[in-house]
């Protein structure tokens, strides 16, 4: 499975992104997708994830009510919507794909395919 993420860019605190991560090259609606991120000097770290079977989701504390992942199997795309974005949302944001159970999706060693990145940042 290949991963192309995209839809980085520059904005503004309180602003708005929306990152897209198209697959191709496996059965994309068998694989649960995340997102990661790695800010510059720190270790990459979970942001959300969405389930294979029927899409429930999870974030890491800091994003939640803020950004929203969501899937679309008929296109083999993942998307991550940020509102609200803070300069400590600056990051290289990574989508990964795995097909490990509901408990492990916050473990990036359980993930087997990663896009590229595609970096974020968010002035103040």
């Amino acid at each position: 499975v290949q991963l192309q993420a995209s839809g980085g860019g520059l904005v503004q605190a309180g602003g708005s992104l929306r990152l897209s991560c198209a697959a191709s090259g496996g059965t994309f609606s068998t694989y649960s997708m995340a997102w990661f991120r790695q800010a510059p000097g720190k270790e990459r770290e979970f942001v959300a994830a969405v389930r294979w079977s029927n899409s429930n989701t999870i974030y890491t504390d800091s994003v939640k009510g803020r950004f929203t992942i969501t899937r679309d199997n008929a296109k083999n795309t993942v998307y991550l919507a940020m509102n609200n974005l803070k300069p400590e949302d600056t990051a290289s944001y990574y989508c990964a794909a795995t097909r490990t159970v509901w408990g492990q999706l916050r473990q990036q060693s359980q993930y087997i395919y990663w896009g590229q990145g595609t970096l974020v940042t968010v002035s103040s």
